[in-house]
């Protein structure tokens, strides 16, 4: 990623995005008071210097899928290609190493047990140098990246002019058909990309690609997600953390998680530690201050383990380039 200073226009764009990925630049520009083509200029700026893009992103909830969050451990020379690797399945999202470089983060989406049984009970435990497989399901999420307050800048009136409608999962079922897999292969590196070219991909007319996806937008399958480094928005020291809370107090807990201004995403788990958190703040110091004021102030919490990031591999769509 290339140092970018980001400006009001540019912040506001990010925040724009954050709200719909694929609002329309000429909206976009309405609402900041500039021009469609000043806009999409500093979009593709933005883009080319590898600050942010927007990325689409299948929730598995409405098609039966499970999702989990996993932590690895692994020697430090092994843990980048293991990283790598991890971050180039389809099925996988949000790859971190953390503490060090001798510990994975990441999470996955399993679409039956078979796939889940095949990941975590043959694939992970069989490959070479990794010494510890740790795996919890995710029962519900009170915080998710598109709702984290680091990228907020517009008025509530200006976001809401923004807002597209919200998901009406369908009555029926929902599958995936190759044509749909081969549009989201193209969204997932470039959430952008235009109906022509996903129409080509999925051999179907551009309108018949405009409207399976819009489809599966209303049902809550694909969201699109500004992919934006904390860093670039002054918030570049991460960290995971992980939380026993009692299961009285685990739904409240987690809502209250959820409500820090530092946290990206919060979701309850099984496991001992059953509230997971992705939090960013502006150096270490405020870091520090976060967990002995915020999480120390939550009195359910019983215990709580934090690790930094120390790169990110992946967080949405396709993986990172190197350096990003």
């Amino acid at each position: 990623m290339k140092s970018v200073t980001l400006d009001e226009v540019d912040r506001g764009l990010v925040h724009a995005l954050q709200i719909d990925g694929r609002a329309a630049f000429r909206t976009v520009g309405e609402v900041l008071g500039v021009s469609e083509n000043t806009v999409s200029r500093r979009y593709r700026r933005l883009r080319a210097h590898g600050v942010l893009r927007v990325a689409g992103v299948v929730n598995g909830v409405p098609l039966g899928h499970t999702s989990w969050t996993l932590r690895l451990q692994c020697p430090p020379d092994a843990a980048e290609s293991l990283a790598t690797a991890l971050a180039a399945r389809s099925d996988i999202s949000f790859v971190y190493l953390l503490s060090g470089g001798t510990e994975i983060s990441c999470n996955v989406q399993t679409p039956s047990a078979a796939d889940r049984d095949a990941l975590l009970l043959q694939k992970l435990p069989r490959t070479g140098r990794v010494t510890a497989v740790s795996a919890h399901l995710l029962l519900r999420a009170t915080a998710l990246p598109h709702t984290w307050a680091g990228a907020a800048c517009l008025t509530a009136e200006q976001a809401q002019r923004l807002r597209p409608p919200a998901p009406s999962p369908a009555a029926d079922p929902v599958a995936l058909d190759a044509h749909d897999r081969a549009m989201l292969d193209v969204l997932a590196r470039d959430g952008r990309a235009g109906y022509r070219e996903l129409g080509a991909v999925a051999r179907v007319a551009d309108s018949t690609a405009k409207r399976r996806l819009d489809a599966l937008r209303r049902a809550g399958i694909l969201t699109y997600a500004v992919d934006i480094a904390p860093a670039a928005l002054g918030f570049p020291t991460e960290a995971r953390l992980w939380m026993s809370v009692p299961p009285a107090a685990l739904a409240r807990t987690a809502d209250a998680v959820a409500q820090h201004p530092e946290v990206s995403f919060a979701a309850m788990t099984t496991g001992p530690s059953n509230l997971v958190a992705a939090v960013n703040c502006r150096d270490a110091d405020g870091l520090s201050r976060y967990l002995t004021e915020r999480v120390g102030a939550l009195d359910a919490v019983r215990s709580l383990e934090s690790a930094p990031v120390i790169r990110t591999l992946k967080r949405s769509g396709a993986p990172l380039p190197a350096g990003r």
